[in-house]
């Protein structure tokens, strides 16, 4: 299938069979036979037990596609790695809506990671400081010796920042190394440059260091996307109005901002996780965006353009790679990335907050019109289905006559199980 003709918009995808689904998927990502095979294997234990220690086993969780999704006027099938029930189908619908008025545009900055280096027991704060700054370029001449593959691809340390911070156990001085870690998600290189420079920066700060790790709060690594999503799809202006003001409560309000920003991780998380990459340091560094000005709020921004329709904007840190790690280990990680398509960490961190965007904007139009459990309880119902004992063709009848009466309960599961047969 040429670029020209591949479309993920793609009506009904959810009511085929897994076979043809991933025929689909095989066709739009040129995927092969021993590819699709992956989608119903289990992790090797030989890897298994080369990734983590202790292995027993492994532990698989569903794997979805989003549908739908044009980002930078590119179509994308979008590997969802989540448990939740309406995620998929929520950031699906979500990305139809957005396509109408030409899907999400994004922006980013350079892939630039921070370097914490804590230099402690120093006599004058402020001389040191100055000192450092001074050593400027013989510092990051040091930190690029260590990684001259990532120099040779354009990357390596850029620059340096001196804080002096006041702490209960006195002053200290953290240095900020900044790092172009291009592809990766950048740990191990900055961190490798980060221990280097202990020796040198002690000698010319005279004092001791301590901690010298990487930062997850990667503020100067920012990407974000933007979509406009139609008002008469979603319903009118009022149903927009609607929307805004259930916004505006996360907004203003940490106890709901959380539970907002808790959807813009569904979507995230899910991809950060199908990719291979940390999506603990993805939360880390998303939540202390969140709370970047002294009060936690929303990480998504909306209001009405013009015409009506409603925009939403997402901003947040985005440190994921497509090489080093485990992406590169795990078959269906690897397979993920092939899926996508993606060339670039960059076009992998558009992505995923374009999918966060979508995800996040499903989630607060459910709340402020049908209200979240409508969608969410249908799916919930042939969970409840399965673990009342129903099988097959029954999971579905159970799960329609509990909708139907709104009593999704697993006793009332068992009842209508029992009626069935």
């Amino acid at each position: 299938m040429s670029n020209k003709d591949k479309s993920s918009q793609i009506s009904g995808f959810y009511k085929l069979s897994i076979k043809d689904r991933i025929e689909l998927v095989k066709k739009f990502s040129n995927l092969n036979d021993e590819e699709t095979q992956l989608f119903s294997s289990c992790l090797n234990m030989d890897i298994a037990d080369r990734m983590i220690e202790n292995v027993l086993g492994t532990f698989e969780i569903p794997l979805g596609i989003a549908v739908n999704f044009l980002i930078n006027n590119k179509d994308y099938l979008v590997p969802m790695a989540i448990e939740e029930s309406s995620v998929v189908a929520a950031a699906s619908n979500a990305a139809k809506i957005a396509r109408i008025n030409g899907g999400f545009k994004t922006e980013c900055t350079e892939p630039l990671m921070i370097g914490q280096i804590q230099i402690l027991h120093i006599d004058d704060v402020v001389g040191s400081a100055k000192k450092i700054l001074n050593k400027k370029k013989e510092i990051l001449k040091l930190a690029n010796n260590q990684d001259k593959v990532l120099v040779k691809f354009g990357g390596g340390a850029k620059d340096i920042e001196v804080r002096i911070l006041d702490s209960p156990i006195g002053k200290m001085i953290v240095v900020h190394l900044i790092v172009d870690v291009r592809d990766a998600m950048g740990a191990n290189a900055v961190n490798t440059m980060c221990e280097a420079l202990a020796p040198m920066l002690e000698e010319i700060a005279n004092g001791k260091v301590r901690l010298k790790i990487l930062s997850n709060l990667a503020d100067k690594r920012i990407v974000k996307a933007k979509a406009v999503f139609d008002k008469e799809k979603m319903g009118g202006e009022k149903v927009v109005d609607a929307f805004l003001e259930s916004y505006n409560l996360a907004a203003i309000d940490p106890y709901r901002a959380a539970t907002h920003n808790k959807g813009i991780m569904n979507g995230i998380d899910s991809l950060i996780i199908a990719t291979g990459n940390d999506f603990r340091a993805i939360e880390a560094g998303a939540h202390a965006y969140a709370a970047k000005n002294g009060q936690y709020t929303s990480l998504s921004h909306y209001y009405k353009d013009k015409n009506g329709n409603l925009v939403g904007e997402l901003e947040l840190p985005m440190a994921i790679g497509i090489i080093g790690g485990v992406g590169n280990i795990h078959p269906k990680a690897k397979l993920c990335k092939k899926i996508l398509g993606i060339k670039t960490a960059k076009e992998l961190a558009e992505i995923v907050v374009s999918l966060g965007l979508a995800q996040n904007f499903a989630a607060v139009f459910a709340l402020s019109t049908v209200g979240i459990q409508k969608g969410h309880m249908s799916l919930h119902a042939k969970n409840i289905a399965v673990m009342a004992g129903a099988e097959g063709n029954e999971i579905d009848k159970v799960a329609e006559k509990m909708i139907k009466e709104g009593k999704i309960k697993i006793d009332r599961a068992e009842e209508i199980l029992k009626e069935i047969r």
